[in-house]
């Protein structure tokens, strides 16, 4: 996250553009911070200091007012702020984009007999051979972990019955593995609300009922003597794993219209689920693997033609004919099945909240049931802000006397883009924009209607790019 360069004379902070490590800032109850400038306070970043410990950490439990530290954002403490984007290459043809993505694959899971050694793989610390245990389900991602790795430990987590248990068992016996696992039960449930709550701040439904599986799973693993758990984040968006990648035009979850930019979406999408995940782990007492995260897969699969990601009827096509090698027929072919549902986690959240009198007829029944289970623990979470960083959110029109909002623009793009040189933006009666950034055109998607299930988009033609 800090680099020196010659392009300036102190440390800066440097972010990834997928927010594969949390980041976040220290920030003041008052407002003012000792030295901020008046672009800092609006971008959200902050003086960060290098030196000063107090001022950011990996973790907002260490920060008495966190803010988060957008992804892909570089910044110093002399005003310099620049936002890098994700690449978009061009698409290759089918043949040697698959071929990319195999020889990837083989380097990044060591496939091809060379070890990496820890820290020598662009975006991992950790290599295969160190790795202690693996989140097992038994579908293709997770197995293609254990297949790397094959002195880990499989940990399957789930109620009895569950869809996870039953496919994990069945995949561990066809490699030959033992498998260890982890039971869970409504007291384990609601003993690991408060934790996973107090680790990432977050009280909704969705984001609790995915974090608890990997909690609970990070947690025996642990207790067992494990220091690193693999997992298959990211898999899913770089490989087409979504049923709504395969038509996104017809999908109202999505904007782009095309396979490609569906994944493209997605991954741009990634850092909030990996802070979750991420501080979810660690709270657990164990470090993720996420090789599926390494550079060099990321880099292979956004070369993908959309007919190597998802179909009507086949998802992470690609993935899934590069891992024929080395998983089994019955998780090459196996579905997707999200964790929260096959794990029951979120089916017996519902149910705990009926129990303990939050109804469905009651809206966010189970958010209000989690919450109330958090305050009974007594457990103080983390209250993160968003930053309001001036590439992609701003003030509305009503908070400024210019009845026009003018936002500028200091970005340096991706490599595959020309910087942009502080081009002055306009829009009216607005909520916060975001901001898409191609050759030759800068999108802007204005939330004009809260109601709406898509927001408007606006392309604006600009002589800077």
């Amino acid at each position: 996250m800090l680099s020196a360069d010659s392009y300036c004379d102190s440390p800066r902070f440097v972010r990834d553009v997928l927010g594969r490590e949390p980041l976040f800032r220290e920030g003041r109850s008052d407002g003012e911070a000792s030295g901020e400038t008046a672009h800092q306070k609006e971008a959200g970043t902050g003086v960060l200091s290098p030196g000063d410990q107090e001022s950011w950490a990996r973790n907002p439990r260490e920060l008495t007012q966190p803010i988060r530290y957008p992804p892909g954002v570089i910044a110093d403490s002399s005003d310099r702020i620049d936002q890098l984007t994700l690449p978009e290459p061009a698409s290759l043809d089918a043949d040697t984009a698959l071929e990319a993505v195999r020889d990837a694959t083989e380097h990044v899971f060591c496939f091809d007999g060379e070890q990496q050694r820890a820290g020598a793989s662009a975006g991992l610390t950790t290599s295969p051979g160190a790795v202690d245990a693996i989140a097992f389900s038994g579908g293709v991602d997770s197995t293609l972990l254990a297949a790397a790795c094959p002195e880990a430990a499989l940990y399957v987590g789930g109620f009895e019955g569950s869809h996870d248990r039953q496919a994990a068992t069945e995949v561990a016996a066809a490699m030959g593995r033992d498998l260890r696992v982890v039971e869970f039960t409504h007291e384990t449930l609601v003993a690991a609300i408060p934790e996973v709550v107090a680790a990432t701040g977050r009280t909704n439904p969705m984001d609790v009922a995915i974090a608890i599986p990997l909690y609970l799973v990070g947690q025996q693993a642990a207790a067992d003597g494990a220091d690193t758990l693999g997992v298959g984040q990211g898999a899913d968006e770089l490989f087409g794993g979504y049923a709504k990648m395969a038509d996104p035009a017809t999908d109202s979850r999505l904007e782009s219209n095309t396979v490609r930019g569906a994944q493209r979406e997605l991954v741009s999408g990634l850092s909030g689920q990996l802070e979750r995940d991420v501080l979810t782990l660690r709270a657990a007492s164990v470090e993720p693997w996420t090789p599926f995260l390494d550079d060099r897969l990321i880099a292979a699969a956004l070369r993908l033609p959309g007919q190597l990601l998802a179909t009507e009827d086949r998802h992470k096509i690609a993935l899934r004919r590069v891992a024929d090698p080395y998983v089994p027929a019955e998780a090459r072919d196996a579905g997707k099945k999200a964790v929260q549902y096959g794990s029951y986690v979120s089916r017996e959240l519902d149910r705990l909240a009926r129990q303990a009198g939050y109804k469905r007829r009651i809206d966010d029944h189970v958010g209000k049931y989690i919450r109330s289970v958090v305050d009974d623990a007594g457990v103080t979470r983390p209250s993160l802000e968003e930053p309001s960083w001036g590439t992609f959110r701003g003030r509305t029109p009503e908070d400024s006397a210019d009845p026009v909002w003018r936002l500028p623009v200091r970005t340096a793009l991706s490599r595959e883009f020309p910087s942009v040189s502080a081009p002055a933006l306009s829009c009216a009666d607005s909520r916060p924009l975001q901001i898409e950034f191609s050759p030759n055109r800068v999108m802007l998607t204005a939330h004009l209607n809260v109601s709406a299930r898509r927001p408007l988009k606006h392309v604006c033609e600009t002589q800077e790019l």
